[in-house]
């Protein structure tokens, strides 16, 4: 991504986002190692500047202003002139390292990030991740790392001044400072969250804006969710009904929200005095109306509801159970599943996996022998996609788990 900002002494600041996840010598590949040195840090990852005021100026590494940026999104600039943007954080910690990660403490790893850009600060990409659990830079795995003890060189790097949960994707960033927003506003930033993709087995989650209060350039406190529900019932990036994306305000003090899938835009105003406190998004609610020891009529089946698992065409060789077992691993309700993070929950794919249910078989003639050897070793050069596949997804997958999942796969990729 390239987005910029433009600063009121005419610095044109740009990012220019990285091509690997963490400079791997074979991208997104389990175990594989970091360049050493990571020749892509001389002309990504990172913030160049320019001067706004002149044409025909040169890209080359005399322009870079700070570096160890992954992907820089947000830009945004306080009143006292300090420059911040947001960062999308590294991938498939677990997935890559499951020596080190299990489960869903890899799926909240690492911490998406606010950074205050300063001249010449490394940020620590991709030696470094910031683990919000620990609350500091830590090695990671591609560079010597052992799942958070070690920090190395990562003590020489400048760490965020907000940090969030991993994987919401932060989009943008807005700073405001009207007057006419309460005074509780005025310091602190809004953040616009485009959701993630990659967060199986634990849920999806971000698509949403939250507001960070800050002092004095740094987080002064825990974030609240500002504005929600935009996703729709589902959070997910091939079915959410709406993406934030972009942040703005106007000069009575509006605060505009963007989307990026249908073009829409929404307008937030403010009516009431200026000392209001924080208040955060109202979550959604179930009401309920009495208890019972009664079971409901459909019964408790584990499997009740799945897409329709029961009137799935089940492959040769296979049982309907081992479809709906699969079904279950596909959607990372047992055995830590992550398929459905790069697939979606209804299988028809993403910028980063195949459409599971189109009848195209990009590695295999689509028999259930194929399909589970094809899950089996994983895809380490896509042919198509962004995303590599670790083996067996990057899950702890047994033989009997193997074979559930791939007949899964072959029964939607085979409609009745």
């Amino acid at each position: 991504m390239h987005p910029f900002i433009i600063d009121p002494k005419g610095n044109l600041f740009v990012d220019l986002g990285t091509a690997t996840n963490a400079c791997e010598e074979k991208n997104r590949v389990p175990n594989s190692p970091g360049r050493q040195p990571c020749t892509e840090k001389e002309t990504r990852g990172g913030t160049w500047r320019y001067d706004a005021n002149k044409t025909d100026q040169k890209f080359s590494a005399a322009e870079r202003y700070a570096s160890g940026i992954r992907n820089g999104e947000g830009f945004a600039i306080d009143a006292t002139g300090r420059l911040f943007v947001t960062q999308h954080g590294r991938d498939q910690l677990a997935e890559d390292w499951q020596q080190f990660y299990k489960g869903q403490i890899g799926s909240n790893l690492p911490a998406e990030e606010i950074v205050r850009l300063e001249q010449g600060h490394d940020y620590g990409w991709p030696e470094c991740y910031f683990d919000g659990f620990q609350k500091k830079l830590v090695l990671a795995p591609e560079y010597g790392g052992d799942g958070g003890k070690k920090v190395g060189v990562c003590a020489t790097r400048t760490p965020p001044v907000a940090f969030f949960p991993a994987h919401w994707a932060p989009n943008d960033l807005l700073i405001a400072s009207n007057l006419a927003l309460p005074a509780v506003y005025r310091e602190g930033a809004f953040v616009a969250f485009h959701g993630s993709w990659n967060r199986a087995p634990a849920p999806q989650e971000g698509y949403n804006v939250v507001f960070q209060p800050m002092n004095d350039g740094k987080a002064a406190g825990k974030f609240i969710v500002f504005a929600d529900g935009f996703a729709g019932p589902i959070k997910e990036p091939g079915r959410a009904a709406f993406r934030p994306s972009g942040l703005a305000q106007g000069p009575d003090g509006a605060i505009y929200i963007s989307d990026d899938l249908h073009g829409r835009i929404w307008r937030v105003t403010y009516h009431g005095g200026p000392n209001a406190v924080l208040a955060a998004a109202p979550a959604s609610q179930v009401h309920a109306t009495s208890s019972s020891a009664a079971l409901p009529p459909e019964g408790v089946h584990p499997d009740a509801g799945l897409e329709g698992a029961v009137t799935l065409p089940t492959p040769p060789g296979a049982t309907q159970a081992e479809v709906m077992l699969g079904s279950r691993i596909y959607h990372g309700q047992v055995s830590n599943g992550t398929c459905a993070g790069c697939h979606g929950s209804d299988g028809k794919g993403s910028p980063v996996g195949a459409d599971l249910t189109a009848g195209t078989w990009l590695w295999s003639d689509g028999s259930l022998e194929g399909l589970t050897k094809t899950i089996s070793q994983g895809v380490a050069t896509p042919k198509k996609h962004l995303g590599a596949m670790p083996p067996l997804g990057g899950s702890p997958l047994s033989a009997a788990d193997l074979k559930a999942v791939s007949a899964y796969v072959w029964s939607i990729g085979h409609p009745q």
